[in-house]
């Protein structure tokens, strides 16, 4: 007689929907470009945590250790596109990209130099326009999201910081138009809003000396406090990940997704009420 243990079949436990999207999302690489600090730091452990490979592309690594570091400066050369060819060589599904690397700077638009302004627009929105070109052949494979981390700027232009809020809208724009290219191949494109964060950005800015401002000096010092106690006193980077994580995991992220409620309103605002109300209510932010 045969021994019944061995005709007895192991039947294992039904995995939970949870699970299952847990073992799927670890299928799946994220890169994320400027993970090292702020904003995309709290994203790419928001995503570890979510149970995604995550793959940062950054100057210096990020700490997090199940994230993988590709060295590469979005302004420099190739080395973004190379990163990009590195991890699809490496990782069988890449599903998706969120960029978060920015560039600020404090100067009148009469006295900026020009290869100050050159540099922003290269790290905020011609990196991320690269940054889509690089993966959109990988993605259209199996389909993904793309993430872009904007800011309320582009909405609201930020007192003598005006290049800032142009990339921005630029950035805002290029969602609108990757989304209608790409949507066919199953990918969502979407721009996350976020209005004053709390990070080291703030300290990052390039402010110019009041020698190179002439007689806007004044006026530049007052709006660079104000917009740094805006930061400072605003989200924390954390709260604006949450908002990049969910809508990375969402299967039809909105266009453009403002983080938080006030800046929400503010959107709202910005449609309904006259141009010359909004700009009013802007100098006053900024103290102009």
């Amino acid at each position: 007689m045969e021994n019944s243990e061995k005709n007895q079949k192991v039947v294992q436990p039904a995995r939970s929907a949870a699970e299952k999207a847990h073992a799927e999302r670890a299928k799946k690489t994220v890169i994320v470009v400027g993970a090292s600090s702020g904003i995309g730091y709290e994203t790419a452990l928001r995503l570890v945590g979510r149970g995604y490979c995550v793959v940062n592309i950054s100057r210096t690594p990020c700490s997090l250790e199940r994230v993988r570091n590709y060295a590469a400066d979005v302004t420099a050369g190739d080395t973004l596109e190379k990163a990009v060819k590195s991890i699809a060589a490496e990782s069988e599904n890449i599903g998706g990209l969120i960029y978060c690397a920015g560039f600020s700077m404090a100067a009148p638009i009469e006295y900026a130099d020009e290869k100050d302004y050159r540099y922003l627009f290269e790290v905020n929105y011609f990196g991320a326009l690269r940054a889509i070109r690089a993966v959109a052949p990988y993605l259209k494979k199996r389909g993904g999201n793309i993430i872009l981390v904007s800011s309320m700027g582009s909405t609201f232009p930020v007192a003598f910081d005006c290049f800032y809020s142009c990339s921005k809208a630029a950035v805002d724009m290029l969602v609108k138009g990757a989304s209608l290219e790409l949507e066919p191949y199953n990918i969502r494109v979407c721009s996350v809003q976020p209005g004053g964060t709390s990070t080291g950005f703030t300290f990052k800015r390039k402010v110019y000396a009041d020698e190179d401002n002439h007689e806007y000096a004044a006026k530049v010092k007052r709006a660079t406090a104000a917009l740094a106690n805006m930061e400072q006193g605003g989200m924390s980077a954390g709260e604006v990940a949450n908002t990049v994580a969910d809508a990375f995991c969402e299967k039809n992220p909105p266009l453009l997704l403002q983080c938080g409620g006030w800046n929400k309103f503010y959107a709202v605002a910005n449609r309904v009420l006259p141009g010359k109300a909004t700009q009013f209510i802007n100098k006053k932010r900024y103290k102009q």
